[in-house]
């Protein structure tokens, strides 16, 4: 494992904004967005070290732009198929998936990422 590249951090978008009942249903876009910009100013609360966000979007937010400190990767398809290809797709580097998702979370902790709930991205 490459322990000198900062922690990737893996966002699920759409399981995390679906995580508060606050209207995000209504404009999914925006819900995305925000996220991402309070991600963007924050960083990872309660997370010292360097990380590197990455925010996986899919259907109505697959618009969503990157911003400075957090890369947006558009799901083509599936957000949980995108979230594994990323994990996959980075074997060297600590990985860690933000998600409550069942099924993400034994399919991602099978390729050695950490997971944790929404709560780690909404401090």
């Amino acid at each position: 494992m490459d322990v000198e590249s900062p922690v990737l951090v893996i966002v699920d978008a759409a399981n995390v904004v679906g995580s508060v009942p606050d209207g995000w249903w209504r404009d999914r876009k925006g819900a995305a967005e925000r996220l991402r910009d309070r991600l963007a100013a924050d960083g990872l609360p309660g997370r010292p070290t360097p990380v590197e966000i990455v925010l996986v979007v899919e259907g109505a937010a697959r618009d969503v732009q990157s911003v400075p400190g957090v890369r947006v990767e558009p799901a083509a398809g599936s957000g949980d198929d995108r979230v594994v290809e990323l994990v996959a797709g980075y074997p060297r580097r600590p990985r860690l998936v933000i998600t409550s998702d069942r099924e993400l979370r034994r399919r991602v902790t099978e390729l050695g990422a950490e997971v944790t709930g929404p709560r780690a991205a909404l401090g």
